[in-house]
């Protein structure tokens, strides 16, 4: 049972009410404790200088479970009327007309989509201004069967590609069952570049560890093999941000990691959740990493040699 506790979190210049703060919308279960909406946005706040240079700018889709973990989810593209004015909007076209996304801006957004009961967020590899050109790329690395080792593997090899064709990249949990390799890119490549590029990176893995590796879209041509996902680098779909939370049981967080960390016996895809993600982001593994965007045009040519 819940009241109707709000609070009031003061998040940059602006004061946002968060109404039924008490709810639970992630229950007790084992030794992980409940969490409140209250604490949804109180972590969120505490991550947002953390979270707000992987969002900014970006269109999203926000997962939202007004009813917690156990309820329904409704996956949310246009930003409804009762948003604040002061949250950004951008619109983007479809084929009957066009889709307005939240954009966030600032922490107090952030606030603001927790007391929605959005718990992921789920962002665009492009910006405004520039929708069709990613300035990410990202291989999720999907396993068969719930087995990190599996995904450990699959990291160190796609991350020793990147380094042949050398472009720089990133390590993140997913809060889920695997890895995301993020990849900055220099904004000048369309998507179909972009996945045309991923998916020949992938496939070469895939055709040097056939046991282990798959591109298979379809789970049943997949058997137990690692999944390597490169479908998140079309126009429009999207991928978990940084600090974002996962709708699983103890409020799993995908965090940023290092390589080095790859090595850690108790890394594993939920290894932090919302009470000790923020101490991940003060380490600041991806130091840089976003100002080191490349052109793909010597990568493709290197991994074109690589392909014969």
């Amino acid at each position: 049972m819940s009241g109707d506790t709000e609070l009031t979190v003061r998040a940059g210049r602006r004061s946002v009410p968060v109404r039924r703060a008490d709810k639970v919308l992630f229950p007790a279960e084992g030794s992980a404790p409940a969490y409140t909406k209250g604490d949804l946005a109180a972590y969120y706040r505490s991550v947002a200088a953390f979270m707000l240079p992987h969002l900014r700018g970006r269109p999203l889709m926000l997962e939202r479970h007004p009813d917690g973990v156990g309820g329904p989810r409704f996956m949310q593209k246009n930003t409804p009327e009762h948003y604040p004015d002061w949250i950004t909007r951008v619109e983007v076209a479809k084929e009957d007309g066009t889709v307005r996304h939240t954009v966030c801006d600032d922490a107090a957004t952030l606030v603001y989509l927790a007391d929605q009961a959005c718990l992921t967020v789920h962002r665009w590899l492009s910006r405004t201004g520039h929708l069709d050109r990613p300035d990410l790329l990202v291989f999720d690395l999907d396993p068969g069967e719930d087995d990190f080792t599996t995904v450990r593997r699959a990291a160190r090899w796609v991350g020793e590609l990147l380094d042949e064709l050398r472009l720089p990249s990133g390590l993140m949990t997913t809060g889920s069952r695997g890895l995301h390799v993020v990849v900055p890119l220099n904004g000048r490549h369309d998507f179909d570049e972009v996945r045309a590029f991923a998916r020949d990176a992938a496939e070469l893995l895939a055709a040097e560890h056939p046991d282990d590796l798959t591109t298979a879209a379809r789970k049943k041509d997949r058997g137990t093999r690692l999944y390597l996902d490169v479908q998140r680098n079309g126009y429009a779909q999207t991928a978990v941000a940084p600090f974002t939370v996962r709708a699983r049981p103890g409020a799993p967080v995908a965090v940023p990691v290092g390589w080095d960390q790859l090595d850690d016996p108790e890394l594993g895809p939920r290894r932090w959740t919302i009470a000790d993600a923020a101490e991940q982001g003060r380490k600041n593994p991806w130091s840089g990493l976003l100002g080191r965007g490349r052109a793909l045009g010597p990568a493709r040519r290197r991994l074109d040699a690589l392909r014969g």
